[in-house]
């Protein structure tokens, strides 16, 4: 249903599971342009204020592709494929050959996840993990220049011979969470299904104690929110080991800017990522649209504190834009 705003509205056990699984992915995609900016006064410069779904442009002022380097062991970890020739080079976009409404590798990947879980009917990471396998070393399967740097060591270890469920390594980074509200859909009734699926899953790529807690109480304020729950009464029970009601409180009283780039790190480490994404996601509980445009335009690591923020607010029922749902790409996949 829509209202008078040209907003779809998401009431309902099956409105709240697509509200969900919708802010997973519109977050993504809104912010993808605006992705890795750290110079606020560059994003501003490049893209205004972001509020609809926009492509990428070159260059990119903030990059550092031209620092980094992945060279396939052989042709099993080859991940890269054409895209190899912008790693060492300034200026490059992360996401430069994605189109306007298209997600990011992670979020392209939730998609298999969900294929995955259609046609076994349950989670099976071993059907996943051939998919992600096959995904990413099929030439132009996703076209995205930038691969983190889990995805980069699953297939070295891969290529040199490791199994595939040996592959997965150490990792402290918000990535992590992409695919957690993918399975919290799935095993919205089911609390012990949900969190076995999600503490397997997350650890075919990433592995430590701090991912794995992040993602067991993300599981726990989604499934929450899924049954009813509100968004702030989830996120002060279930997140307080990362951040408290009166904190939350005492930050609202900020700047978004104060909060996110002075108190907490815009970059990926979750030790201040996900408490910015559960600060944005209790701030604008109420309304989507305000939640990920806030998400976006403060830059950083602004694609995986979306998916978070965008899954946690969706799944409360906040109203989805409908310029945003009709724009993202391949939004068909998620009925």
């Amino acid at each position: 249903m829509e209202d008078e705003g040209g907003k779809s509205g998401m009431t309902g056990w099956e409105g709240r599971k697509r509200g969900c699984l919708l802010g997973a992915f519109l977050g993504d995609a809104l912010a993808m342009p605006a992705h890795w900016y750290y110079d606020r006064a560059a994003l501003a410069r490049d893209y205004g204020r972001v509020t609809d779904l926009v492509a990428p442009k070159n260059p990119h002022a903030d990059s550092i592709l031209w620092r980094s380097s992945y060279a396939a062991p052989n042709a099993k970890g080859e991940i890269l494929h054409d895209q190899a020739q912008y790693w060492g080079k300034r200026g490059v976009h992360y996401h430069q050959f994605l189109r306007a409404g298209e997600n990011t590798l992670n979020m392209q990947l939730a998609l298999e996840l969900l294929a995955s879980l259609r046609a076994c009917g349950a989670y099976d990471a071993r059907d996943y993990t051939r998919r992600y396998i096959e995904f990413m070393t099929t030439p132009g399967r996703h076209r995205d220049t930038y691969i983190e740097e889990c995805h980069r060591n699953f297939f070295t270890k891969y290529a040199r011979g490791k199994k595939p469920e040996d592959c997965g390594g150490e990792d402290i980074h918000i990535g992590g969470l992409a695919h957690v509200p993918i399975l919290a859909v799935w095993y919205a009734d089911d609390e012990a299904a949900a969190l076995a699926a999600v503490r397997e899953h997350v650890r075919v790529t990433h592995r430590g104690e701090l991912v794995e807690t992040a993602a067991r109480d993300l599981t726990k304020m989604l499934l929450a929110i899924l049954n009813g729950a509100g968004v702030r009464e989830s996120i002060e029970k279930f997140g307080n080991g990362w951040v408290g009601r009166q904190k939350l409180e005492a930050w609202a009283k900020r700047t978004d800017e104060e909060v996110v780039g002075g108190i907490l790190s815009p970059a990926c480490y979750l030790e201040d990522s996900f408490p910015a994404s559960l600060f944005l996601a209790w701030e604008y509980a109420d309304s989507l649209e305000n939640a990920l445009v806030a998400n976006t335009n403060l830059g950083g690591d602004n694609c995986h504190r979306g998916i978070v923020v965008g899954a946690l607010v969706g799944a409360g029922g906040a109203p989805v834009p409908e310029r945003w749902e009709k724009a993202l790409l391949g939004r068909e996949l998620l009925a």
